[in-house]
């Protein structure tokens, strides 16, 4: 579509030029997000403040303009692709941390602050903000909440819906809401801010968030264990989550990206090796030692062919280096591989991988696995070229039995990487359409018009 006359003059007057494109070739970029797909939006805003956002909703339902707000564009789902074209609503001049307030724990930022620039504004007063995604250095807290990212320490501390106690935002309708309190306890009301994370821009755009700061242990200890096979560490993780000390990160690799690893790094690991489990435990130095020493007993099951704690930040790293070969080791193999993340319980991992390695034999495909195994959630890398046809015709009919095998283990089909465009389509196999229904009821309530980030996240209706 292409943007009204009256609506282009509109937009000049309520932003200043240097917070507007409308030339194509300036909008282009913001059509993209990190899953590669495109589609152009007929113009880009870059508003500063929340009245701005309400004037700029306002304005879209007037001319009934759908509206893409979006980040850094660091999603993999396609979750900010503006499919109608439209007005993008690029948030990343909404940098501002408001508010530090270490005597009640929170901290009120803007969408568009970086999740490190907020840990490192809470890291001044002592505390950290649990949820840290890998991209942590690029994503933006409003990215985070709206796909409920969380990252490694989420098996501790939980996601930003645990760790989020209230909302300013903007209605697909153009009103401004705000939900949530400014306390660990409150119950007036229904939860809207839980709703509001999570839903992918689809409901309300968040023009500020009030989250809940957790002290900085004092102390961290790392260790890694590996294992002959996989139901071998899965039995691991499962004794390990079983005991009273939970650690702050629990991830492991399988078998292949082991294999994948051996080739294009030095690490060293034993001939053997089906798996490996990363795993950091924090607290108190007092008791990390008494701490440390639980979770190497859980971790010591029968298949464990050796398990080491760093001793200095240097050991720190040699472990770590060994994960961290990983992903440059997928980018030389696959460069536009296609990674889905997935979640199962805990003790169904075994199955979904061994279900995994059956499929990748069926459809000729590589698959590497590897993620956060505290909590289930697995990222599924499907090694393949999406530019030859027949490797993207095997991963498609592979990625449909990949989520089937996925929910008959009781899972889901995402645990923080959304659903937005790509997923979209499989939503319907999890959710039943009673529930549907009433899902696209409370998207009508928010948007009433449907100019909100349309076509993601929901299946639309059965005709």
């Amino acid at each position: 579509m292409s943007l009204p006359r009256p609506m282009l003059d509109a937009l000049a007057e309520l932003l200043p030029a240097e917070d507007l494109l409308t030339e194509a070739g300036d909008c282009w970029t913001y059509g993209y997000d990190n899953s590669k797909r495109h589609a152009p939006p007929d113009a880009v805003a870059f508003p500063r403040e929340h009245d701005q956002i309400v004037a700029l909703v306002r304005l879209c339902n007037e001319h009934r303009v759908p509206i893409t707000p979006r980040g850094r564009g660091t999603g993999t789902t396609g979750a900010t692709v503006p499919l109608r074209g439209g007005l993008v609503l690029s948030l990343e001049r909404m940098d501002r941390i408001i508010r530090v307030d270490p005597d009640n724990r929170l901290l009120i930022a803007q969408p568009g602050v970086t999740n490190l620039a907020v840990q490192q504004a809470a890291a001044e007063h002592g505390f950290f903000w649990p949820p840290d995604p890998t991209s942590a250095a690029a994503c933006t807290l409003g990215g985070n909440l709206a796909y409920n990212s969380a990252g490694p320490r989420a098996v501790k501390y939980g996601t930003p819906r645990e760790n989020t106690l209230g909302l300013r935002a903007v209605t697909g309708a153009g009103d401004s809401i705000r939900t949530g309190v400014m306390t660990t306890k409150g119950v007036v009301g229904y939860d809207l801010t839980r709703l509001i994370i999570g839903s992918e821009g689809t409901l309300a755009i968040i023009t500020e968030a009030a989250l809940k700061l957790t002290p900085k242990p004092a102390a961290k200890r790392t260790l890694q264990a590996v294992y002959a096979d996989m139901t071998a560490a899965a039995h691991a993780v499962a004794a390990i989550m079983a005991q009273p000390v939970v650690p702050c990160a629990l991830e492991f690799i399988d078998g292949a990206a082991i294999e994948m690893i051996r080739s294009y790094s030095k690490a060293e690991l034993p001939a053997a090796a089906g798996a490996l489990l990363m795993i950091e435990v924090d607290g108190a130095p007092a008791s990390l030692d008494e701490a440390v020493g639980e979770v190497m007993r859980a971790a010591d099951v029968e298949g464990c062919l050796s398990a080491k704690v760093a001793g200095s930040q240097q050991e720190v790293e040699a472990l770590w280096a060994t994960r961290k070969a990983l992903s440059p080791a997928l980018r030389t193999v696959a460069p536009k591989k296609i990674n889905e993340d997935v979640v199962v319980p805990v003790s169904h991992i075994p199955s979904l991988i061994d279900g995994l390695r059956t499929l990748g034999r069926r459809h000729d495909i590589t698959i590497v696995n590897f993620g956060h195994a505290g909590n289930g959630n697995i990222h599924v890398n499907l090694l393949i070229d999406p530019d030859d046809p027949r490797q993207a015709a095997a991963a498609e009919a592979c990625l449909q039995e990949v989520f089937e095998l996925v929910l008959s283990l009781e899972g889901t089909l995402s645990g923080e990487h959304g659903i937005g465009l790509v997923k979209r389509d499989f939503v319907s196999l999890e959710i039943d359409a009673a529930t549907l229904a009433l899902m696209r009821g409370i998207k009508h309530e928010f948007d009433p018009l449907g100019l909100l980030n349309p076509d993601k996240a929901l299946p639309g209706a059965a005709t």
